[in-house]
């Protein structure tokens, strides 16, 4: 059965001067002429990317898309019509994300994740940036403390809104976030709360004292490449703090006592200094 919308190996079984045509005659689907390899023959197999064209019928190439049925992908939009916004996602034709799958409007050159997915009444093959449609609001599973994969889909002034583990969705607030973070990037987080809804809260950093390995490995890092010496201390403002070592002023405090304790720095009225070794 052909899979529309994913790869697919298939046979060739007849030849056109147009292309050959793969599967069985039940299911034929054409691969033209400009996608046929060289030496490619009656009888030999070949994978290819299963879609439908401009008249819903299937067609087959050898190129591979940005995405497929089931994935989520930052595209880019190409042009924008009435009904719906065409994004580039690597094929001759574009895919379409109806009006009716739309979050917000679009504008041609802005970039979106978008989920691919699958019309099964006609075959087509369409895309969406209305995710919560399409995949769960509230956990899948997942425990506090667990340790995820993110793609970043959305960000406000409040937080930051990212897919997780490609099932559901969940936010980051942006007060708790101390690096830079753009639509599409994906980067592993951490559920730091279901709440009583099922719905996800995430963080960057492990919960709790987990993250003090990672956080001391930080600053030792950036004391070193500042000489040895940064002007900031405990008494520093969380903005400041934030700005130069990318954490907040309690995790900040935290690990600056902890490598005190440890005797690797000393800490004066002037900032913090790495203590030679």
């Amino acid at each position: 059965m052909l899979k529309i919308g994913q790869m697919n190996s298939l046979v060739a079984e007849r030849y056109m001067e147009f292309g050959f045509y793969l599967n069985t005659q039940e299911e034929q689907v054409l691969l033209p002429n400009k996608y046929v390899p060289e030496d490619f023959k009656l009888g030999d197999r070949i994978n290819v990317f299963v879609y439908t064209d401009s008249e819903d019928r299937p067609v087959a190439t050898t190129l591979t898309p940005k995405a497929m049925v089931g994935d989520f992908a930052l595209l880019t939009v190409k042009d924008v019509n009435p009904f719906g916004t065409f994004f580039d996602w690597g094929l001759e034709k574009d895919l379409l994300v109806p009006k009716s799958e739309q979050q917000h409007q679009m504008a041609v050159g802005e970039q979106h994740v978008v989920y691919v997915s699958l019309d099964e009444e006609t075959g087509r093959v369409f895309g969406s940036t209305r995710l919560g449609r399409h995949c769960s609001k509230f956990s899948m599973g997942q425990d506090e403390g667990q340790e995820v994969s993110l793609l970043i889909y959305g960000i406000t002034k409040l937080s930051i809104q990212a897919v997780i583990d490609e099932q559901c969705l969940g936010i980051l607030y942006r007060n708790e976030v101390f690096q830079k973070v753009s639509i599409g990037d994906r980067m592993t987080g951490y559920v730091s709360r279901i709440r009583e809804d099922g719905k996800i809260d995430l963080t960057l950093k492990k919960p709790g004292y987990r993250s003090v390995a990672t956080s001391t490995e930080s600053v030792v890092e950036i004391l070193t490449k500042a000489g040895g010496f940064v002007p900031c201390h405990d008494k520093s403002s969380p903005e400041e703090i934030k700005k130069t070592f990318f954490m907040s002023k309690k995790e900040f405090k935290r690990t600056v006592g902890g490598l005190y304790k440890k005797g690797l720095i000393e800490i004066t009225d002037k900032g913090i200094r790495l203590k030679a070794q």
